[in-house]
Parts: structure tokens; C-alpha cells; sequence
């Protein structure tokens, strides 16, 4: 298995330096180079794309929110994780919402960090716990489910296709169809994997 391609976009060099260490031993993971700002770090992007970016959200110039928005744009195979010191609400969700497929925060241990880039690489969604609890906490009210909600939710975790589902509970397919999309936008998931990682986590399932 070819390892995991990383760059990673911090200005600060301790941290970069720190980011090296963990991983430099890791065979799993190779990393590309860093940029300290969103210039230099498209840059380098427009000549040689990875598979994960590990981006600091607080950046001299556009932020990592912004910066993480425009390379989602242009790349959109490209998998984020945004890092930062603040377990915020604000901040995660609008890192979450600009595209990115995790959130970590800079006390991370290597263990934690492998695990993320591995989620996120094969598609997944990666918070720390840090961070799932602070979403539970701020997005309970948000994530109020209906009854139908939560039953869909079940058989979609479940592996049944929308038209299982609607003959399952005698619903049609089409009404199905908007509960998830419905479920989709309330957990701002981009997909139904990533729906049911973050239900897990959130322990609705």
C-alpha cells in the first residue's frame, strides 16, 4: 500500500516541526511539505496535489476557514483537517462547513493524528474526543431528531438502500429521499458513511 500523501499549512514552525516528528517514523504517511500561508500553500498545490492537508484555521492573511473553502474548490478530492488550539463551536462548525473532513486539536497525540489522516483519507470524518463533545454539547438542540428521523437513521446505518427503507415503513420512496436529505444537512454530512460516523460518535445510534 502506497502511503498517505500529507502537506501541511501552519505559519507556525514549532508546530510544523512538531507535526515532522510525529510522523517520521510512520512508513503509512509521507509528507510532502508545509506552507505558511494560503499564497505559498497554493503554490504549491497548482504543481503537486496530496491526499490529506493538515490546515491551521487561524492564518496570517485569508484564514484557514477561507483558505480551506478555496482549495475544496479547486481540489475537491483533497481531505482536510483543520487544526487549532480553540475547541470552539463556532470554529469546528465552520471548518465542517468549508469542506473540511476533520478537526483536531494541536495537543493531538501521534496516535490520534495517524487516525485521523486515515479516516479522513478513506472518506471518513475525523473529531477528537475534545471536539465530539463540544459538538454534542453546542448541537443537541440541533440535532433533535424526529421519531421518523431516528428510524431512518437506524436503517440507513443499517446498510438499506432508500427503497428498502420505504417499503420497510411504508413510506415512499420520494418522502424517504427528503428525510435524507434532510439527515444529511442537519448533521452536515456529505455523505451517508459520513452521516453514520458522526451519528456513532454522537451516540444517537
Amino acid at each position: 500500500m502506497n502511503p498517505i500523501t500529507v502537506f501541511i499549512i501552519d505559519d507556525h514552525y514549532m508546530v510544523i516541526e512538531g507535526i515532522r516528528s510525529l510522523l517520521k517514523d510512520e512508513s503509512n504517511v509521507r509528507l510532502l511539505g508545509h506552507g505558511s500561508n494560503a499564497a505559498s500553500a497554493l503554490s504549491f498545490l497548482a504543481q503537486e496535489q496530496p491526499e490529506v492537508i493538515l490546515l491551521d484555521i487561524n492564518l496570517p492573511g485569508p484564514s484557514g476557514i477561507d483558505l480551506c473553502k478555496e482549495v475544496k474548490r479547486l481540489y475537491p478530492e483533497i481531505r482536510i483537517i483543520g487544526l487549532s488550539t480553540f475547541n470552539q463551536h463556532s470554529y469546528i462548525d465552520s471548518m465542517l462547513k468549508s469542506g473540511a473532513s476533520g478537526y483536531l486539536l494541536k495537543n493531538a497525540t501521534a496516535e490520534e493524528l495517524l487516525l485521523a489522516i486515515s479516516t479522513v483519507q478513506q472518506g471518513g470524518v475525523y473529531l477528537s474526543d475534545e471536539v465530539m463533545q463540544t459538538m454534542k454539547t453546542n448541537d443537541e438542540n440541533q440535532l433533535l431528531l424526529t421519531r421518523r428521523e431516528k428510524e431512518i437513521l437506524a436503517l440507513l446505518a443499517g446498510g438499506l438502500t432508500s427503497g428498502e427503507i420505504a417499503s420497510r415503513l411504508y413510506l415512499s420512496v420520494l418522502t424517504v429521499e427528503t428525510h435524507r436529505k434532510n439527515l444529511l444537512s442537519k448533521f452536515n454530512a456529505k455523505n451517508i458513511a459520513a452521516l453514520v460516523h458522526m451519528a456513532n460518535q454522537l451516540q444517537l445510534l
